[in-house]
């Protein structure tokens, strides 16, 4: 009796994970790498009986951290995904209340995925510069505003965001420190090694890293496109004279980088999608995140014109231009990412890039 009693609330315990478990995911390779980086070795004599003294050693760092998985028959080009500011790979895995981020989503479609830790950054953190004070981070009310959750301590009213304080906390604690200044030849050198192992790919950014990834675009010919999720926050690259007015936003000065037309023009060579979310003001404002957004929602309109203008393929989406609302900073990782992920599915079919 104990035994039938025992077997029937198995049953019961187990129906709800039987009900909403996924299809299985299969995988035919997984692994990881380090990519580019430098070495610095020390000028004195190696003394074999001083176990920890650095004479005529070597210091390794400043290189790229790779995680990889390839479903079975895959398609031709994989997503390589590059996170942006103070994250790490973390943003497009599992989303903070626990759904499916871009990472599985795009395997079940058929898409080998790359995620990427850049240099001096989660799994990636050695490096051969002076780093940044590891001390406590009291910045979540920050965090809250400039990614666009809401104005603290308010949520927007029908924000894409979990509200839930589990969900909230598992956003918060997904950041990691940086062990070095951000330099974005470094990181750039670091993306172009990779896309040297992985062949032609399609780059995929998010904020601080689209700065990265324009510059891995002009560095490594195996960019076969590029799908950059508000880019923003270190570099934002236009022709040399033709390089838009720098904006004010009670965020900081949003400005351009002026580099040679030549250089500018192999943007021109991959087609290039760029995504923008809600909450961004059309007036200034003293809410720095909606202003913040707001200059570089016209940098991205001003950069793709140029692109267009000198014969590429860029398009800027606004998500509430197509109907679209609540969507944050982290759209990738939003209730709607299904939604999200089948904008780009569909732009990758447009474009032959999902063979």
């Amino acid at each position: 009796m104990l035994k039938k009693l025992m077997t029937g609330l198995f049953a019961v315990l187990l129906l709800p994970v039987l009900c909403f478990a996924s299809e299985p995911l299969v995988i035919q390779e997984q692994g990881s790498f380090m990519a580019g980086g430098s070495t610095l070795t020390d000028s004195g004599e190696f003394i074999f009986s001083d176990l920890w003294n650095q004479s005529g050693q070597t210091a390794y760092g400043d290189h790229a951290y790779v995680f990889y998985q390839i479903p079975v028959n895959a398609k031709k080009y994989p997503l390589v995904f590059l996170h942006g500011g103070g994250q790490s790979k973390k943003t497009w895995e599992t989303t903070p209340d626990g759904r499916e981020g871009f990472q599985n989503i795009f395997l079940r479609r058929g898409f080998s995925t790359y995620l990427v830790d850049q240099p001096r950054r989660g799994e990636a953190g050695f490096t051969l510069a002076s780093g940044d004070a590891m001390t406590p981070m009291h910045y979540d009310r920050t965090m809250f505003t400039l990614f666009r959750l809401g104005r603290w301590p308010e949520f927007y009213p029908d924000t894409q965001f979990p509200k839930d304080p589990a969900s909230l906390e598992q956003f918060y604690r997904q950041g990691t420190p940086n062990t070095g200044p951000l330099d974005v030849g470094v990181v750039s050198d670091a993306m172009a090694a990779i896309l040297g192992r992985t062949g032609p790919a399609i780059l995929v950014t998010h904020s601080q890293g689209g700065g990265c990834g324009w510059i891995t675009a002009l560095k490594s010919g195996n960019v076969k496109a590029v799908v950059a999720y508000e880019p923003g926050g270190n570099i934002r690259i236009f022709p040399e004279g033709e390089v838009p007015e720098a904006i004010q936003t009670s965020f900081g000065l949003i400005e351009g980088t002026a580099i040679p037309l030549e250089e500018f023009r192999k943007l021109t060579r991959m087609p290039i999608i760029i995504f923008y979310g809600d909450y961004i003001a059309t007036e200034p404002t003293d809410n720095y995140g909606q202003d913040q957004w707001r200059a570089e929602l016209k940098m991205g309109r001003d950069f793709a014109a140029l692109v267009n203008k000198y014969g590429g393929d860029a398009t800027v989406i606004h998500l509430p231009e197509l109907g679209i609302r609540g969507n944050t900073h982290f759209m990738f990782s939003d209730l709607n990412n299904i939604e999200l992920a089948d904008l780009l599915s569909k732009w990758l079919a447009e474009k032959g890039l999902d063979e």
